[in-house]
């Protein structure tokens, strides 16, 4: 989706500018990772085993992880041995570049398809934002001129059915659903028939939010799977993970557990505005290597925003001349 500005105004010569604002939402996490790295790495301090601990327990603090800290690592102090490093600037400039390469491989743009109704499945636990997200994903599509249907599946709370017609009428859009207790399948089996008969381009399908040990409710996320295939055999086209960033490690769990039920294609990260562990997305990318959609940083509606590899390092880790 494309920002739209000023007449007159581009994005490089706005005095913010999207890498600003984005700066500026992950405050968070550049308080305690990106401060901690200047501290550490744009100082006098001597490339000794010290500092590769002390830089060490920076990134395991951030969440980054155990395998992905130490292949960091690693990497780093080969390239010390080798005496391509010779100061700490040269160690912080290796380090971008390290979380780069692994972030890269998941920039991956979400396209939708000629076909329509394009159907994407959202999965998450409780409490992650994902009734938010689908509203904001809802808001991105529209701003690019698609027309999109919501299918209110989560049954089993009657605030998820009520919160999902609310967002629906602000960005007035159609929003199918039943009463609370209702089959989820067969709200997805009536909203895919809506979405058909509207010619809408997009059908974004919520799921009731929840833990993923329970076995008896993952069930029901492969029925309504089964239910949009018989449809479409082609389709859910993406199935969106929700990921509450703050919850850390945790979110990798999730994440093993929903891929092994319904077969996740994407992730969003929600909520990287208010956490310091903000390096989880970096151990998602390295052990996943699944497309990072988007990232929510803020409460806003245009606070969804496509992940974007570079963007995201230069806010976490900025430059140095």
């Amino acid at each position: 989706m494309s920002p739209s500005y000023p007449s007159g105004q581009s994005e490089k010569n706005r005095p913010t500018g999207l890498l600003g604002r984005l700066r500026d939402k992950l405050a968070a996490t550049q308080r305690s990772f990106t401060r901690g790295l200047s501290d550490l790495l744009l100082g006098d301090r001597a490339l000794d085993d010290s500092l590769f601990e002390d830089l060490e327990t920076l990134l395991l603090s951030a969440d980054v992880g155990v395998e992905t800290t130490q292949q960091l690592m690693q990497d780093i102090t080969d390239q010390v041995s080798r005496q391509q490093l010779n100061d700490t600037r040269a160690v912080h400039g290796a380090l971008r570049q390290g979380i780069l390469s692994i972030l890269e491989p998941c920039h991956r743009r979400l396209e939708i398809a000629a076909e329509r109704p394009f159907i994407i499945m959202v999965v998450g636990v409780n409490g992650v934002g994902k009734t938010t997200t689908i509203a904001k994903l809802a808001n991105y599509f529209k701003n690019q001129g698609l027309t999109v249907t919501l299918a209110a599946a989560d049954t089993f709370r009657a605030a998820a059915i009520e919160q999902l017609k609310t967002w629906a009428g602000r960005l007035d859009i159609p929003v199918i659903a039943q009463h609370t207790g209702a089959d989820a399948a067969a709200v997805v089996h009536d909203a895919l028939n809506a979405a058909v008969a509207r010619h809408s381009d997009v059908l974004i399908v919520d799921t009731a939010g929840r833990q993923h040990t329970q076995e008896g409710l993952m069930d029901e996320l492969r029925k309504i799977r089964r239910v949009i295939g018989k449809t479409r055999p082609d389709a859910p086209h993406e199935v969106l993970l929700v990921l509450d960033a703050g919850t850390g490690q945790n979110a990798l769990s999730q994440l093993k557990h929903f891929r092994e039920a319904v077969g996740v294609t994407g992730l969003a990260l929600t909520k990287l505005d208010g956490t310091a562990k903000g390096g989880i997305l970096i151990a998602m990318a390295r052990q996943t290597g699944l497309p990072i959609r988007f990232i929510g940083v803020g409460e806003g509606m245009d606070d969804l925003r496509e992940f974007n590899a570079e963007e995201y390092v230069d806010a976490l880790l900025p430059k140095t001349e």
